[in-house]
């Protein structure tokens, strides 16, 4: 048995590497939207639940084999596996150059389906192999292992989850850092190799010959009826898997202020999500084997637990709380305070009810699980798409725990009454008494940001929470309780200063991330058109909070707002400009930011540049590695580049093309620009005059090679090595250089600690609830 807790150990592993990967390389292929990781992830585990199911008709086709037939099987499956980590990537890759053909003409809806087909073409097959290990494995065991298969699903679960824990740690902390994306789909791979082969050797060199003969688990006939065809059990796991994947879409939301936006973050959080879901299923494996309490009960007693402790994130994101958690210690334990009981009772229950429903049935099993799996789909698009935009993140944490309830209420309808539970029923009502009470109190009595801020005005979308505050410069725009930007002439001179730079009158201009709107309404003064990309639809809709004249510029015949990923609309688009100016989300180590810094990302953006247009990239003041990879990037794919530290004192404005870039005075400068435009410039100074503001920033011009000298042995910043995103074994081996935020979107002070975030989905765990 030990042989395949190191299987499904490894399993795990490996599965929550192709995730991680596979979600970023579909991410730069179509798109960074909340719709394209909802595809991502609903496919993986579609897959999972049609290999759990298929592999459960499979083995009970297949019933009379021997147990080295079966773990051949299994190791071939392992093997197919294993190819996935060769062949997807590649694959996603090709569909951004198939869907973004010039021939080809998408519609926003028309591209999401056709994206959705192509990864569900090149992914559903290797997830489909995933979700079928689980009953194959269980067949072997019922075969060469017959006295300890009815509890052999928990079992092979507890491994499988540990081993997605290693890989969540492992992916984000180590593997990805060092070898990118590519190599460490290689690792996961070779990891599927050593599985394979090693259940060969198992195969043929006999080690489970005395086994080959056994009969049947006697365990399994009972899977029939009696306890294990309990009609509590299917939708309970249903309700599970939906209630844990929607409220990781919730704690995300609320736990990102206090943890900050970085890829470290969400790891934490998965890896705490796994590792509560494993103590839960060690409970259970050990509990197991000393109770007999009745199985209805214990369901009820759970479920309503589970749905006290769905509320408990609620006090551990409120301020009040949240505020005093500085250190890495501090935050980890308010996150486990969070999510690890809710976690723990469904990793207790999940494994419990499978186990019960099937008595080592794998085909029983196997249709469990997929219900788990299915409910796991179901969840995200619930919570991301309708409750989260609709009521926010408290109600939406009530709407998935009261299923839990009425499970703990109501499932004992219409049953009899199990031999001498009978004393424990009137426990079980004060359980869900006291836990009613207590949840009833964290909703009344806990806060979370958006109370912070009662003159605030809130829009909301599927996306994010986004939150405009303050008074005068003092305004600042939120997004999920992250302060994101602020009122800063940086953000002006991001597009007046390749406008007047250019070698004749700009005829249209390109701004990637709307913010607060300033680069935007900057350009607009120029008097052609721009075409704003931004990727949260709330966003744009509080433009005139930060500008009385946003409402009127809105309406100009010149403006043009874009809901969309920027790299994904640049990718469909037929367009070209003049100008383009990129100001990703802060930090510069934000999840996901690398896609807008990327040399991939500039060999897309210099395609859509006009003959001697120029692009503006900012970026925030980072660690001297991601300097010089940063700007490695951008020299591989522009042949001329200049850069300027911006007049906040740090930070850079980055001006690359394809032709050379004059050399201009500020004097001359300053008359390129049209009056409106000159007077937009110096709006929020420093200097009184658009002469005196460019000569300030020409002065502060530096060498593109200086930068690269920080670390000249840095990586190209790729979409396969993020070099800006993975720090953490070179901040422990040495670079303590901490990033910095963005001038024009400093960190804004509220009753939380943190860092600037990008909006980030989570990623779920390849191992269902």
């Amino acid at each position: 048995m030990n042989v395949f807790f190191c299987f499904f150990f490894l399993s795990g592993f490996c599965s929550l590497l192709y995730q991680v990967v596979w979600l970023r390389v579909a991410m730069a292929a179509f798109g960074v939207t909340t719709p394209l990781v909802s595809i991502v992830l609903s496919i993986f585990m579609a897959g999972l639940a049609l290999g759990s199911w298929a592999g459960g008709r499979l083995v009970r086709s297949v019933g009379s084999r021997s147990a080295g037939f079966l773990i051949r099987a299994y190791g071939t499956i392992e093997l197919i596996i294993g190819i996935s980590g060769l062949t997807v990537a590649p694959l996603l890759r090709a569909g951004r150059t198939v869907l973004t053909n010039p021939g080809t003409a998408w519609g926003s809806s028309g591209y999401y389906l056709a994206s959705a087909a192509w990864i569900a073409l090149v992914m559903l097959p290797f997830c489909t192999c995933m979700g079928a290990t689980f009953p194959v494995a269980m067949a072997t065991i019922q075969k060469a292992y017959p006295s300890r298969s009815s509890t052999c699903f928990s079992y092979l679960y507890l491994a499988n989850v540990v081993g997605a824990m290693a890989g969540a740690l492992g992916s984000a902390f180590i593997f990805i850092e060092i070898l990118g994306f590519s190599k460490t789909l290689l690792v996961a791979a070779a990891a599927n190799a050593v599985i394979a082969c090693t259940a060969f050797v198992l195969a043929s060199g006999g080690s489970t010959s005395t086994d080959l003969g056994a009969t049947s688990n006697p365990d399994a006939s009972a899977a029939n009826g009696g306890a294990g065809g309990n009609s509590i059990v299917l939708p309970l796991l249903f309700t599970s898997g939906l209630a844990s994947l929607g409220m990781e879409v919730v704690w995300t939301r609320q736990f990102i202020p206090m943890l900050g936006p970085v890829v470290y973050s969400f790891a934490a959080m998965l890896a705490v999500y796994l590792l509560a879901t494993a103590v839960g299923s060690r409970f259970y494996r050990i509990w197991t084997k000393r109770n007999r309490i009745a199985e209805r009960l214990t369901y009820r007693a759970a479920a309503t637990l589970a749905g006290g402790c769905a509320f408990l994130p609620l006090l551990a994101t409120d301020p009040r709380l949240a505020s005093h958690a500085h250190s890495y210690l501090s935050k980890a334990l308010v996150l486990f305070f969070g999510i690890g009981p809710f976690c723990t009772i469904a990793g207790f229950l999940t494994p419990m009810m499978v186990d019960r429903w099937s008595r080592g049935n794998p085909n029983r099993a196997g249709r469990a699980y997929a219900v788990n799996a299915m409910g796991c789909i179901v969840g995200p698009i619930l919570a991301g798409f309708f409750l989260l935009p609709s009521i926010g993140e408290r109600w939406t944490l009530l709407v998935l725990a009261l299923p839990f309830f009425g499970f703990g209420i109501g499932s004992s309808i219409g049953d009899s009454t199990p031999s001498g539970v009978g004393s424990r029923r009137p426990g079980l009502a004060r359980l869900l008494t006291v836990t009613a009470a207590a949840s009833l109190a964290l909703i009344i009595l806990t806060e979370n940001f958006e109370t912070s801020f009662p003159e605030a005005r809130i829009r909301r979308d599927y996306t994010a929470t986004s939150i405009a505050v303050g008074h005068g410069m003092q305004r600042r725009l939120l997004v999920n309780g992250i302060g994101m930007t602020t009122l800063s002439p940086s953000t002006k001179m991001m597009a007046h200063l390749p406008m007047a730079s250019l070698a004749s009158a700009p005829h249209n201009a390109l701004i990637l991330c709307f913010g607060m709107g300033t680069s935007f309404r900057s350009a607009l003064s120029w008097d052609v058109p721009v075409t704003v990309a931004e990727l949260v639809p709330s966003v744009p809709l509080l433009f005139s909070y930060f500008h009385a004249d946003g409402d009127v510029l809105m309406r100009s015949p010149h403006a043009r707002v874009i809901i969309d990923d920027a790299r994904r609309f640049m990718e469909r688009t037929q367009e070209s400009f003049d100008v383009i100016v990129i100001d990703p989300p802060p930090p510069v180590a934000a999840a996901g930011s690398s896609l807008l810094y990327s040399s991939e990302f500039y060999d897309v953006a210099r395609s859509h540049l006009t003959p001697g247009g120029i692009l503006q990239q900012w970026l925030p003041d980072g660690d001297s590695t991601v300097k010089s990879a940063f700007a490695k990037s951008l020299q591989h794919s522009f042949r001329y580049v200049r850069v300027f530290s911006s007049l906040d004192g740090w930070g850079y404005h980055f001006l690359a093309s394809d032709s050379p870039i004059a050399t201009l005075s500020a004097e001359t400068l300053a008359a390129r620009l049209p009056p409106a435009a000159g007077r937009d410039l110096i709006e929020w100074g420093p200097d009184s005059s658009a002469v005196a503001q460019f000569r300030d920033l020409l002065s502060r011009e530096r060498v593109i090679q200086d930068l690269i000298q920080e670390d000249p042995t840095a990586p190209l910043l790729t979409d396969d090595r993020p070099v800006n995103e993975y720090f953490a074994m070179r901040r422990l081996w040495g670079d303590r250089n901490g990033d910095r935020t963005s001038p024009g979107r400093q960190q804004v002070a509220v009753p939380v600690r943190h860092t600037d975030t990008v909006i980030s989905s989570p990623i779920a765990s390849a191992v269902a609830h």
